[in-house]
Order: structure tokens, then sequence, then C-alpha cells
């Protein structure tokens, strides 16, 4: 486990978004929140909740997503994904970032994931399409996507792997190098220096997967907040 530097910058943010429940929603016993004064307001960010949420009349102003000290802080909310128009990536390439958790579980009752999505195309539409990799501060992954139906590639609850760090506890801080790579037909999620997962691009697309070239950024599971540091794409 790593912690964070900077925590207490986190925690006055945190103080700062306030949120009450939604009766609407509940997700594993677990009522979605709005975040008062929600909303996006890094320039040209967008966001779209997931469908089920999203039909429960739930909306990215229900989320935060903002700049602070060179990071993109994200308090989820519904659980949204977040995307750039203008961040692409094709052919052989990694997109990858550091997500912190500065309270672990601090607005939920069981852990909630968080990472990298690339591969985007029709974002923000009934047909879009997109991969991503996601970590658990309890030491789990996930790799899910939309095809533009949803999809698992490691099982519903995920995988546990020693890669992935483990919170000390509830409202303690977490962190996760979180990295998808294309290279030839494989594409790889790495977390924290070690490759958890590797799937062929054939077993993608035979999900709905459209293509592993598209739009890249991040996602967060309802519930959440975290810092996004670093997020990049490098070629190889």
């Amino acid at each position: 486990m790593r912690c964070l530097t900077g925590i207490a910058v986190a925690s006055v943010a945190l103080a700062a978004v306030a949120v009450r429940p939604s009766s609407a929603s509940a997700q594993a016993n677990e009522e979605t929140r709005r975040v008062s004064g929600g909303g996006i307001s890094v320039p040209g960010w967008m966001g779209k909740v997931d469908d089920r949420e999203a039909g429960q009349g739930l909306s990215v102003k229900d989320s935060r997503f903002m700049s602070m000290g060179g990071s993109l802080h994200v308090v989820t909310g519904p659980a949204t994904t977040f995307w750039n128009p203008a961040n692409k990536a094709s052919g052989d390439y990694t997109v990858k970032a550091t997500f912190n958790e500065p309270k672990y579980m601090e607005l939920n009752d069981h852990p909630h994931p968080y990472g990298i999505v690339i591969a985007g195309n029709d974002m923000g539409t009934d047909k879009g399409t997109y991969l991503y990799c996601a970590a658990y501060g309890n030491g789990v992954f996930i790799v899910r996507g939309f095809g533009p139906a949803a999809f698992q590639m490691n099982g519903g609850r995920g995988q546990p792997n020693d890669a992935v760090h483990k919170a000390e506890g509830k409202g303690k801080p977490v962190s996760q190098d979180i990295a998808l790579s294309v290279k030839g037909d494989k594409v790889t999620c790495n977390i924290n220096g070690t490759d958890v997962a590797t799937y062929t691009k054939a077993d993608l697309q035979a999900k709905g997967l459209r293509s592993t070239d598209g739009v890249y950024g991040v996602r967060f599971a309802h519930n959440t907040e975290g810092l996004v540091v670093g997020l990049k794409v490098t070629k190889p």
C-alpha cells in the first residue's frame, strides 16, 4: 500500500463538497448521492452517467469534475465516465494515470472502483463503446466495457491481485497507478507496475468493442472521491 501526499488538501476539498442522499436510486443497498454544486468545470471535458442512474433522473450535474493543483478532482454522485474528445489514441499506445483515493470508502459502505478508459467511440450516445480497467482499494480489479451493451472481461466481482494496493482501513489513503496498453493484437491492464490482465483484440471485439482506437478518459463508480494525476498517452 502506498500512502498519498497532500492529504490535507484533499480533505479540505472533500469537506467543501456537500453530498445529499437521493431517494430515487440505490445500488447494493447504498443510495447514490447527489453532489451539491456538481458538474464538469474542466474546459473541453464531457461525461455520461450509466443508463440505470440516468433513468432515475441523475446526470453529470450530480457529480463534480474539476481541476485542483494540476490534478483532476472527481466526486461522484452517479457512476460516471469522463472524457475530452480531443484526447485520442490509435495504433500501439499506453494511457496511464495515478488515482489517489484520499479517504477510502468515505462516501460509500463498500469498496468502489476507478480507473482508465480507452477505445472510446460514439461517446455520450446510446451507441458508445469503450473499455476500462479499474481498481478497488481492497486489492481487487475489474476489466469491463460497453459495446454498446455492458460487458465483463474478468467476472462480475473482478479478481484480487497482489499488485493492487489495499487501504489500511476505512478513511485511510490509498493510491493506484493504472495503465491500459495496446500493442499489436494485445490489450493489457497494468496496475502498480504489474500486468494483471491481457486480452486479444478479437476477445474484445467479440464483446462488441468497435475498435481499440478512440478517445481516452477516466471512470469512477458511484459515491466515490479521487484525484487523478498525470493522465497521459504515450507511444512506443
